[in-house]
């Protein structure tokens, strides 16, 4: 009997436990059957699979699937069905809550530890995102509004910011968590405005120096948002907010209207949250963002009490799901020009990454929000963008 016969075997009697029959009753709510044949069923290849999952959530169901102990042709769809059934919502597995305290009770965004995130995430490599995003590199939602590519979904979603703050010729805009440019080289080309973007990652700080040298009114600082104290006509966020935290939340608006004239508006973009009680996701924070954190619609509202006027918020969060397929599709289409530099489980860590993701916007289990806020409120009323 060879090694594979008996892993195949251990399987079997994995799938007869009943922890297996609890998990195949709970899954068939979501129309989801152990080893069937559709795209969204799950394959198991190896035993432990469902004990994992119960035990430890989705930091043991990602580990298993970075392992290649279990698999689905669609991993997208199986996500979907799983989240938008609200199984997840059901098991509460007892090492999550270590999770959900250690997040509740500790400030995981301080200062020194806000530079982990730029080290682990946003530095693999100016190349690897160059083959997975935009032309212009944009690692935040497109706005898939009358278009059909990824390319025009960014631009349209840049463009509607620029809109949506009224840029004029000759304004200074702060960018808190520029990325590599995208958004600050968009509005200096098409609205004649100077920016200024924070970042905390090198990577994308030497990408920008090339950005700079190219002529456009630009400018990057390696610098955590909490230390610049510079004033500007407009502020834009977009897709920082959720490495920010709850505890530093009020922090940062208080950052964000000291930097902000009186006259001005700041658009805050970020993914959100439905539920308060629910904590970091555990393979997320370890694999892929460390120290992140969704905030709620309440959240960003009590933080921005009595310093902002909230003048509009916009949620667009099914359009992440299309941005996130269409990153995957490069990011297949590309691999094998980084086999050599990533090995296999990294390849398995980051299509889970993006097509968990992709299934989570498409249940609506989270959010993307645009927020325009003022300080004063806008004489008048603001005037809506879409």
């Amino acid at each position: 009997m060879n090694l594979s016969t008996l892993d195949r075997q251990r399987a079997v009697f994995d799938e007869r436990s009943s922890s297996h029959r609890f998990v195949a009753d709970l899954l068939k709510q979501a129309d989801i059957v152990i080893n069937g044949h559709r795209p969204w069923d799950i394959q198991l290849k190896a035993p432990g699979v469902i004990d994992s999952a119960l035990s430890r959530g989705n930091l043991g169901l990602g580990e298993s699937y970075m392992n290649g102990d279990w698999d689905a042709k669609s991993l997208d769809q199986f996500f979907y069905r799983l989240m938008r059934a609200q199984l997840h919502q059901r098991i509460r597995p007892t090492q999550l809550v270590y999770h959900s305290l250690r997040a509740r009770l500790l400030n995981r965004q301080s200062a020194k530890r806000a530079w982990e995130v730029g080290e682990k995430h946003y530095d693999l490599g100016n190349e690897f995102y160059a083959a997975m995003l935009d032309k212009r590199m944009t690692y935040t939602c497109g706005y898939w509004k009358d278009v059909d590519s990824l390319d025009d979904a960014q631009e349209a979603k840049l463009d509607l910011i620029c809109r949506k703050l009224g840029l004029q010729p000759g304004m200074r805009v702060l960018d808190i968590g520029c990325g590599w440019g995208s958004f600050m080289a968009y509005a200096a080309e098409h609205y004649g405005v100077e920016c200024v973007g924070l970042t905390i990652s090198r990577e994308q700080a030497e990408f920008g120096q090339r950005l700079m040298r190219s002529g456009l009114p630009v400018e990057f600082r390696l610098r955590d948002y909490r230390d610049e104290t510079e004033q500007f006509d407009r502020i834009v966020s977009i897709g920082m907010f959720e490495h920010v935290g709850h505890k530093n939340y009020r922090q940062y608006m208080e950052v964000a209207s000291r930097c902000l004239k009186d006259d001005g508006l700041f658009l805050l973009h970020t993914i959100g949250k439905n539920l308060s009680a629910t904590a970091s996701d555990p393979w997320i924070d370890k694999y892929i963002f460390p120290n992140g954190e969704l905030p709620t619609l309440g959240q960003v509202i009590e933080a921005s009490e009595s310093l902002f006027v909230v003048e509009d918020v916009h949620n667009f969060g099914a359009d992440y799901d299309k941005t996130l397929m269409a990153w995957h599709a490069n990011f297949d289409a590309n691999w094998p020009n980084f086999r050599d530099r990533f090995d296999d489980t990294f390849y398995r860590m980051w299509r889970y990454y993006l097509l968990s993701c992709a299934g989570a916007f498409r249940a609506r289990e989270i959010q993307l929000w645009q927020f325009v806020l003022s300080k004063r409120g806008v004489v008048g009323g603001y005037e809506r963008v879409s």
